[in-house]
């Protein structure tokens, strides 16, 4: 075969199925199978979708979409931001179909990578199963815990962790027909618990009297605890009243916001959480699977054409493709943004965002989306500095302490 690709999630699937559509003999290895449905929900600005033409992937789409960034406690505190763009939540089966239907006739191997040599012209992977798989090129998106692709240490690796129910309630734990992004008010925590590393729900009203709530830290080295989490988004149901009253699934979700860029000299290339592709300003990797897919996939079958390349030299264009120089400079300043913001207390957290969201709709949505170009990126965020208090301006360029190590 030309390419191996380990992983069953939606990097794999998304990279595998690209490559077959260019006439690229692909096979894969799975632990699972690749029918089994993938547990957590994905969610995307409609406008993603529009310019893909992939709208029809949604499941629901609301175009009431708000966030909150006061205390909370009074009626002036209380009020929302308008963000004025549609959010969707993808149909997970219709994305999971779309994707197997363009990778058809890919051969998917049950079983479990454990070892990959690709420093000859041919690449080998050794199975759990003893099973031998050869090809020219392995791609890796397995997903960022994967042992086979090397990256620097550069410290602890802070993780955007989320806990959440779709299910019933005794009362509307949001406004009916909503979305919200973010919801900082911090008006059900105590004292102490508002010292602690900030939360905020993020919601949405599924229709039928079913909604999805769930509490969210931005990031954190290490994680926020489940059980924080779940207690903080009980807290916040029971100031409304509220009470879960059917428990339809529980979502538990933990992964790296500012995971160090892989090496990008190694001999097996990566694609997804593997390689790096986590937004660190937002956590959301599906939309960028689906815009960069097509053209690392291009650039991969214009490196097959020439049979002298070996692996490494592969996987050398595949790694150029996938990160230019341009894409690595912008991810460079995302990380150092989430740095700072790691530092800041819950109030200065609330005063960044409510900030960040007064910036033009392109510019925000832009810089949540990584759609913007280097130089217009960083436009965007001397803009957001202009308009920042001072002690926001301050906490940005020196960075802010919590003030105390959180008590988890």
């Amino acid at each position: 075969m030309d390419v191996l690709v380990l992983g069953g999630g939606p990097a794999a699937l998304c990279i595998a199925s690209e490559l077959n559509q260019r006439g690229v003999a692909v096979a894969g290895i799975a632990p699972d199978s690749i029918d089994n449905s993938w547990p957590n929900t994905y969610g995307i600005w409609t406008d993603e979708l529009k310019a893909l033409g992939l709208e029809q992937l949604l499941e629901h789409r609301w175009s009431d979409t708000v966030s909150y960034f006061g205390e909370g406690g009074s009626t002036a505190q209380d009020q929302s931001y308008s963000h004025g763009i549609d959010y969707g939540l993808f149909d997970r089966s219709a994305l999971q179909r779309y994707w197997r239907e363009r990778a058809d006739g890919v051969v998917w191997h049950q079983d479990t990578a454990e070892r990959v040599d690709a420093t000859g012209p041919i690449a080998s992977v050794r199975c759990a199963s003893g099973t031998i798989l050869n090809a020219r090129l392995v791609i890796d998106a397995s997903g960022s815990r994967t042992p086979h692709i090397r990256r620097p240490n550069q410290g602890p690796v802070a993780g955007q962790a989320a806990y959440g129910v779709v299910g019933r309630f005794s009362g509307l734990p949001i406004e009916p027909g909503r979305f919200v992004l973010m919801d900082y008010r911090c008006d059900h925590l105590s004292a102490a618990q508002r010292s602690e590393p900030p939360t905020f729900l993020y919601a949405m009203d599924l229709g039928d009297g079913v909604f999805f709530v769930e509490e969210t830290s931005l990031a954190l080295a290490p994680g926020v605890p489940y059980d924080v989490l779940k207690q903080r988004l009980q807290q916040r149901l029971g100031l409304r009243g509220v009470e879960i009253t059917e428990v339809i699934h529980e979502e538990f979700c933990l992964f790296p916001m500012n995971l160090p860029l892989p090496d990008r000299n190694q001999p097996v290339l990566a694609f997804g959480g593997a390689a790096s592709m986590v937004h660190p300003a937002s956590g959301y990797m599906v939309g960028s699977l689906l815009r960069r897919g097509p053209d690392l996939a291009q650039a991969i079958a214009e490196a097959l054409a020439n049979q002298s390349l070996g692996s490494e030299a592969l996987a050398q264009r595949g790694w150029q493709a996938l990160w230019p120089i341009e894409l690595v400079l912008r991810h460079q300043l995302y990380q150092f943004g989430l740095g700072r913001l790691m530092g800041f207390n819950e109030a200065l957290l609330r005063t960044h965002f409510a900030t960040f969201f007064s910036l033009p709709r392109e510019e925000w949505f832009g810089f949540l989306t990584n759609t913007l170009p280097l130089p217009r990126l960083m436009g965007v965020m001397l803009h957001l500095f202009a308009l920042s208090p001072w002690e926001l301006r301050r906490g940005l360029v020196l960075g802010a302490a919590q003030g105390q190590a959180p008590r988890f």
